[in-house]
């Protein structure tokens, strides 16, 4: 069997003293957070995460992803300030969600399950793939989006789902830059979201 890819880097077009400013333990440009490396690149034209470095995958031609080959071993972050202790999902957002599946099981990603119905983000169809402790969330993009403008257009990375140890302890550290915690679509988890005005790139959340 082929080993599955894994995440190395998630590079993000933001400012490091932004993310430092949430309770993550940034050092120079890269915060580790579990086995997943965020590098900070400052903002640019292009905003969220820009792109990504992976391990063991068949292809770099991800359907619009950028996409670079990485042999580095996985980070060993510790629990972060603000309660992070690692990466519970990385979101991708893509106009045609069967053609992306398609793409990526050729580059060896395990594929898990696909889901229909309608999610909290106004998405009807996911799907997901096994990226070692990480999982690959596939949205297919909600109408009205960006990227749901151009049903040929690329995929394009989105969003982090952070694995807190205690939501209550992170909702007290990041203060009214976070919002209600509220049941996750995962029985049993609570899920919050970063708001706009902290100011970051990507979508973030937080999770149990």
């Amino acid at each position: 069997m082929h080993p599955q890819p894994t995440i190395d880097e998630l590079v993000i077009a933001d400012e490091p003293e932004a993310w430092r400013a949430l309770g993550f333990a940034v050092e120079g440009d890269t915060a580790a957070v579990g086995s997943v490396r965020l590098r900070f690149e400052g903002r640019g034209e292009r905003r969220g995460i820009v792109r990504w470095f992976v391990r063991r995958v068949r292809s770099l031609e991800l359907d619009g992803l950028e996409t670079y080959a990485s042999e580095r071993p996985p980070a060993a972050g510790a629990e972060h300030p603000n309660g992070v202790v690692a990466i519970d999902h990385v979101v991708v957002l893509t106009p045609d969600i069967d053609r992306s599946v398609e793409v990526l099981r050729g580059a060896g990603f395990d594929f898990r399950r696909l889901r229909e119905g309608a999610t909290p983000g106004g998405s009807v169809r996911q799907a997901f793939f096994r990226m070692g402790d990480v999982i690959l969330e596939l949205v297919l993009a909600p109408e009205g989006t960006s990227v749901a403008r151009d049903p040929h257009g690329p995929a394009r990375l989105w969003g982090i789902s952070f694995l807190v140890r205690d939501m209550d302890a992170t909702a007290a550290a990041l203060g009214e830059l976070l919002g209600a915690p509220r049941d996750a679509v995962q029985p049993g988890r609570r899920i919050a979201t970063l708001r706009p005005a902290a100011g970051v790139g990507p979508a973030v959340a937080f999770m149990t």
